[in-house]
């Protein structure tokens, strides 16, 4: 049973001026000479409760009529898992045991086991059983208890998960059909400001329902999860929430609830939620291969600051800023340059370097996506055919000048530079063949200190120019000019920083 999208009257948006109205209305204020006339005193009587009028009985049960409808389509899960631990205390559970064990090294002791219950939320998905939930509610457990609003409870066994960004699938084990289903919402929709219910399981306080604001969209570098776009609401959200729903005022699944920011553990106001088209994909992939397949550019990127979106002519600075391009990679085999800002992926806005990265993650290996660029000033559009995404890091350390005997340039915005010598482009991860100049000091106060240049960074290029070496470094410098964009190399790792004066 599919749950169907649910309308508010607009009663409900226009209810409060229409209070005013009829407060305004009906009220009366006694004029001065009246209260100064002798009147026979009567006995004073408790005035009597106005009956509601018909605006405020349409408004009374518009988000209780909302709440019943979509609280069937969340559950309650329940967990327990194996826990093993070593009990070295004095006084542990068995003394008897403490006894016998006493003069045995600590790591010869077997460890001990105990049964760990945890609790946490889902929203079902299909009318078969599937719930999606957070990974972190069923990582690692041995029992799934899923109770459904009408307290029927069923076994539940998990299909997959995916760590990266806090996402389960479990199934109801056991014949069920009919079970009430989310409408699944479009999370690109959702407005700053607009409206929304969050449903779960609270301290284990079965289908509650609070209400508040989308306060932001896009959250990241929480270190909650790798990908993070997060909804943060005001809905209070509290342990036992996880993975329960976030709907708008439609009826729809817009989020599952994930995580809260709190000094004290519990709700302060500040609720994270993970984007149901996010959550979405990764479901599709989980359901279908049993893992998530994402998408991979091949490049580093960076955001804009308004120091690089100054330098590069860009307003508003809205995009990503490719650092480098990985050897063979899709973006490499498409055109794509160090030096683009990608300003769209199939139609698609990018906001910022997460948002490409999260953006890349849901295509499909293989789809060919059309990207738009800048270059320069000008807009390129390109088709890069996506490849699969493999789970691994690249690495690399900052060059060592100590053995470095090459004669340095002078002084130019505060750099002492140097050329490279074959030791330093192995360790940097550069071939033999690659150009670059090596940062061999930096001047106090100078402007490439203000800018957060390091002594050992490799300056690769040179407001659009590739640096070979110190002649090219010479030459590319103005002591005339305002700003320098600078693409340099740090720890393995590329990216741009400006100089100005």
């Amino acid at each position: 049973m599919k749950t169907k999208r649910y309308r508010l009257s607009p009663v409900y948006f226009a209810v409060i001026g229409a209070v005013f109205f009829t407060c305004s209305a009906g009220s009366t204020t006694p004029s001065s000479s009246s209260t100064q006339a002798q009147v026979p005193q009567k006995e004073a009587q408790a005035p009597k409760a106005k009956a509601a009028t018909p605006q405020l009985e349409v408004f009374r049960y518009e988000l209780a009529d909302l709440a019943d409808q979509l609280i069937p389509t969340v559950v309650s899960i329940q967990t327990e898992a194996t826990v093993k631990f070593n009990n070295f205390g004095f006084f542990g559970d068995d003394l008897f045991d403490q006894f016998f064990n006493f003069g045995q090294p600590k790591q010869q002791q077997k460890p001990r086991e105990r049964k760990q219950q945890g609790q946490g939320s889902g929203v079902i998905v299909s009318s078969s059983g599937q719930i999606l939930t957070n990974n972190h509610v069923v990582e690692g457990v041995d029992q799934i208890t899923v109770t459904l609003s009408d307290k029927r409870e069923f076994k539940a066994k998990v299909v997959g998960t995916d760590e990266q960004t806090d996402i389960a699938v479990i199934q109801i084990e056991g014949e069920v059909k009919d079970l009430p289903v989310a409408a699944l919402g479009n999370s690109e929709a959702l407005r700053v400001g607009e409206w929304v219910i969050a449903i779960g399981n609270p301290f284990g306080l079965s289908q509650t329902v609070t209400k508040g604001i989308v306060s932001a969209k896009g959250v990241h570098n929480r270190g909650i999860t790798n990908y993070e776009n997060f909804i943060q609401t005001d809905a209070a959200i509290n342990p036992g929430n996880s993975g329960g729903g976030l709907f708008n005022l439609s009826g729809e699944l817009i989020g599952i609830n994930s995580a809260i920011l709190s000094r004290s553990g519990g709700f302060q106001g500040i609720g994270f939620a993970i984007p149901v088209n996010l959550a979405k994909s990764i479901m599709n992939d989980l359901l279908k291969d049993g893992k998530v397949n994402r998408g991979w550019l091949g490049v580093s990127i960076q955001d804009l600051n308004p120091s690089i979106a100054k330098a590069l002519n860009l307003n508003p600075a809205k995009g990503a800023l490719i650092n480098e391009i990985f050897e063979n990679s899709p973006a490499e085999k498409g055109g794509i340059k160090a030096g683009d800002v990608v300003r769209s992926i199939n139609g698609k806005i990018i906001e910022d370097a997460n948002d490409l990265r999260n953006t890349v993650a849901t295509l499909r290996p293989g789809e060919n996506a059309e990207f738009e660029i800048l270059r320069e000033g000008k807009t390129l559009k390109l088709k890069i055919n996506i490849a699969l995404r493999e789970e691994n890091n690249l690495a690399g350390a900052a060059p060592d000048t100590k053995d470095n005997k090459k004669e340095q340039s002078g002084s130019l915005w505060g750099i002492q530079a140097a050329e490279l010598t074959k030791a330093q482009k192995k360790e940097a991860g550069l071939g033999e063949s690659s150009g670059g100049v090596l940062v061999a000091s930096i001047e106090s106060n100078s402007a490439a200190e203000k800018a957060g240049l390091k002594k050992g960074d490799i300056i690769l290029v040179a407001n659009h120019k590739p640096i070979a070496n110190l002649k090219d470094f010479d030459s590319s410098f103005s002591k005339d000019a305002k700003t320098i964009l600078l693409l340099i190399r740090r720890a393995g790792a590329q990216s741009y920083i400006v100089l100005e004066k």
